[in-house]
């Protein structure tokens, strides 16, 4: 499976927001935007870019992506099935990225990153609704239920990220039992629930050309 195997702080820094792929690092002062909120390169400070609308799009693009962990073809893919969905395209875009499996891991506090979250499922470490599922695109379903399978309830990472879950902030479409280590997707989410810094319609407008 192809993946993004660069220094993850880079993208952060390129795209000039906490795009959160390492974890509770990310919430801490060891963060590296915190430390040099610039583009990477050797002329990352003193770099000047002509701000056109295709580089606007562009990086908006490049930032749902990266924050998603997904490649080019994929959110493509992603993208034609958000237009053929009824609604907001841009909206439908969002919804779909965040239904994934491996998102839902993340957002319930079983992983301190979607990084993480895509490693446990893929070794088989997690099931939804009582049945094994290793495919971290797996689409979720409103009153689906999430949960590590017996044998991987006590690894310490997800025992680690359980306990970090509160500090990193909840969305209201999911519902987590801690002590039980389960976890429900309540609900397709409304644009204004997704805590996702982007403007999903300049990504319709870069792909509409």
């Amino acid at each position: 499976m192809a993946r993004y195997l660069g220094p993850k702080c880079k993208l952060c820094r390129r795209e000039g927001t906490k795009l959160f792929l390492k974890g509770d690092r990310c919430y801490s002062d060891k963060c590296a935007l915190e430390k040099r909120n610039y583009p990477p390169g050797e002329h990352g400070r003193s770099r000047y870019a002509r701000r056109s609308n295709y580089r606007i799009q562009l990086r908006e693009k490049q930032k749902l992506r990266r924050m998603y962990q997904i490649l080019e073809r994929q959110f493509r893919t992603y993208f034609k099935r958000a237009e053929r969905m009824k609604g907001v395209t841009g909206e439908n875009l969002l919804k779909l990225l965040e239904s994934r499996l491996d998102n839902m891991v993340y957002r319930m506090g079983f992983a301190p990153s979607r990084a993480t979250a895509r490693q446990l499922i893929l070794h088989n470490h997690f099931e939804v609704n009582g049945k094994r599922v290793n495919i971290p695109s797996y689409q979720l379903s409103p009153g689906d239920r999430v949960a590590p399978r017996e044998k991987s309830k006590n690894l310490l990472v997800i025992e680690e990220s359980l306990k970090n879950f509160a500090s990193r902030g909840t969305v209201p479409y999911v519902s987590v039992d801690i002590n039980k280590k389960e976890g429900v997707y309540l609900e397709e989410p409304t644009r204004d629930m997704i805590p996702v810094p982007v403007e999903e319609n300049l990504i319709v407008e870069l792909y509409s050309k």
